[in-house]
């Protein structure tokens, strides 16, 4: 049965504009460094990047710790990268080795002096991982919004 969204039940979708030249957004999803800044869905976190090996093929490994002693790891394999329009990237928890991976693709569109980020996650196993994930985006997303301005 189909779903009264636009969007399939186990695909994320968010758009957001920043107030930053794209060059600039792109590289703080591109960049090890820049990534651990603000990598996590609150401030509630840390995030270390273990691994980022910026190539079709290459592999990322990202640790958000929590300040409660929670550990989330994620990681996957890079299979599009166009400086500076275009990301695609696997995704997968590395506690969850069942099913395939999910795929994530980030578009930065040029609005003249701001970005315009959308965001699709893709292929999620279930609506709840869905909401999950719809949750963990959003927050990812202010913390971005907040470490570029």
């Amino acid at each position: 049965m189909a779903t009264p969204q636009s969007q399939p039940a186990t695909a994320v979708q968010v758009t957001r504009t920043f107030a930053a030249p794209r060059e600039r957004v792109f590289r703080a999803w591109t960049d090890a460094k820049e990534l651990a800044l603000w990598f996590a869905p609150s401030t509630e976190y840390t995030t270390i990047v273990t691994e980022l090996d910026l190539r079709v093929g290459g592999k990322y490994k990202l640790e958000m710790h929590h300040k409660a002693g929670n550990v989330h790891t994620i990681n996957g394999t890079y299979r599009m990268i166009k400086p500076p329009e275009k990301l695609v990237y696997t995704w997968r928890w590395q506690h969850d080795t069942a099913g395939p991976d999910s795929v994530v693709s980030i578009e930065f569109r040029d609005l003249g002096g701001s970005t315009e980020v959308c965001l699709t996650h893709e292929h999620l196993p279930t609506a709840e991982a869905r909401e999950k994930h719809s949750h963990g985006w959003n927050g990812c997303l202010e913390q971005l919004q907040n470490y570029l301005a």
